[in-house]
C-alpha cells in the first residue's frame, strides 16, 4: 500500500472496529441475560442493530484500506464522508439508549454502570465517530474544526463543551427522577435530582445564548461572559457536592456522576480563562476589558491620535 492510498484515518477506523465489536458483544450478552421469554424490547433491538451495522461498515472499510485498489474508492471520497455522517447519527442515537436507566442495558435503574464494557465502549465509539468525521472534514475540505472554533471567538470550544455536559446533566437528572421518584421514594436524592435538572437547564440556556452570540457576531460581551461563567462555577460546584455525594443521585459511577464533574470543570476553565484574559489585557493596555473597544467606540485608538502602533 502506498502513502497515497493509506488513509490518515486508518487507525481511527481500526479503533472504531474494535469498539463496535466490544459494544455488539456486550449488547448481545446483556440482552440474553435480560431475556424473560417475552422477546426483545425496542431498545434492545435498536442497540443490537446499530452495533451490528457499525461493525459491518467498519469491517468493510478496514478491509478496503488493506488493498491499494479498493482503497481508492474509500479514502477521502464522498463515500467515506457519507459513512462518517451515518456512523455519527447511529451513535448519537445509540449512546442515550444504552445509558438510559429505563432500558436496563449498560446501567441499572439508578443510572449506575452495570456493564462496564457496554457503557465505556459505547461512549468510546461515539467519540471515535466524531473524531472520524472531523478528520474527514479537515482532509477532504481543509476545514480545521478545532482551529475554526478557536479562531472564530475565544472560548467558543469551551462553551460548546460546557453546553454538551449541561445537556447530559439535565437529561441524566431527569432520567433519575422519572425512574426513582415516581412513588415519592429517595426524598433527599429526588430533591437533589431536581437541583441537577434546574442547574442543567440554566447552564444549557446560558451556554446556548453565549455560543449563539459568538457564532453570530464572533464575540460576546466580556463582562457578561465572565459573570455567567462565575455563576456557573458556583452552581456546578454545589452540583458536585449535592449530586455526587453519598446521598446524591449521582453517587454511583454513571452519566450523572461523570458529567456533573465535567460540567464543573468546564465552567471553572471558562471562568479562569476569562480572568486570565482580563489580567493580560489590563497589564498591556489601559483598556478595562477585551471588549471595551467594540462596546465603547469613544475610547480613541493609538492610530487615531497619530501614534503608530508598536
Amino acid at each position: 500500500m502506498t502513502s497515497q492510498t493509506r488513509s490518515p484515518r486508518f487507525v481511527q477506523w481500526l479503533a472504531f472496529l474494535v469498539f463496535s465489536i466490544i459494544t455488539l458483544g456486550s449488547v448481545v450478552e446483556v440482552v440474553k441475560e435480560n431475556d424473560n421469554g417475552e422477546g426483545r424490547t425496542a431498545a434492545e433491538s435498536w442497540s443490537i442493530t446499530c452495533a451490528a451495522i457499525t461493525f459491518s461498515i467498519t469491517a468493510i472499510v478496514n478491509a478496503m484500506h488493506l488493498n491499494s485498489i479498493s482503497s481508492i474508492f474509500i479514502v477521502g471520497t464522498k463515500i467515506e464522508g457519507a459513512l462518517c455522517v451515518l456512523l455519527v447519527i447511529f451513535w448519537i442515537a445509540l449512546v442515550p439508549v444504552v445509558t438510559d436507566s429505563r432500558t436496563g442495558l449498560a446501567v441499572d435503574n439508578v443510572g449506575a454502570v452495570d456493564n462496564g464494557n457496554l457503557y465505556y465502549f459505547s461512549w468510546a465509539g461515539f467519540v471515535c465517530s466524531i473524531l472520524l468525521f472531523v478528520s474527514y472534514l479537515q482532509d477532504a475540505f481543509g476545514i480545521n474544526v478545532a482551529g475554526e472554533l478557536k479562531n472564530r471567538s475565544p472560548r467558543l470550544s469551551l462553551w460548546s463543551a460546557h453546553l454538551a455536559t449541561a445537556i447530559v446533566v439535565m437529561g441524566a437528572s431527569a432520567n433519575f427522577y422519572d425512574s426513582s421518584c415516581g412513588l415519592n421514594q429517595n426524598g433527599s436524592k429526588c430533591s437533589r435530582a431536581v437541583y441537577g435538572i434546574v442547574v442543567g437547564a440554566i447552564a444549557t440556556l446560558c451556554s446556548v445564548a453565549i455560543v449563539g452570540m459568538k457564532i453570530a457576531t464572533s464575540r460576546a460581551p466580556f463582562l457578561a461572559e465572565t459573570l455567567v461563567s462565575f455563576i456557573l462555577v458556583v452552581l456546578t460546584g454545589f452540583g458536585v457536592a449535592f449530586i455526587t455525594s453519598q446521598n446524591g443521585p449521582g453517587a454511583e459511577l454513571g452519566n450523572l456522576y461523570y458529567f456533573t464533574w465535567a460540567s464543573f470543570l468546564t465552567s471553572f476553565m471558562l471562568f479562569a480563562n476569562c480572568i486570565e484574559d482580563y489580567n493580560t489585557v489590563s497589564n498591556n493596555t489601559n483598556i478595562e476589558t477585551p471588549n471595551d473597544l467594540e462596546m465603547n467606540p469613544s475610547i480613541p485608538s493609538p492610530e487615531s491620535n497619530g501614534v503608530p502602533s508598536p
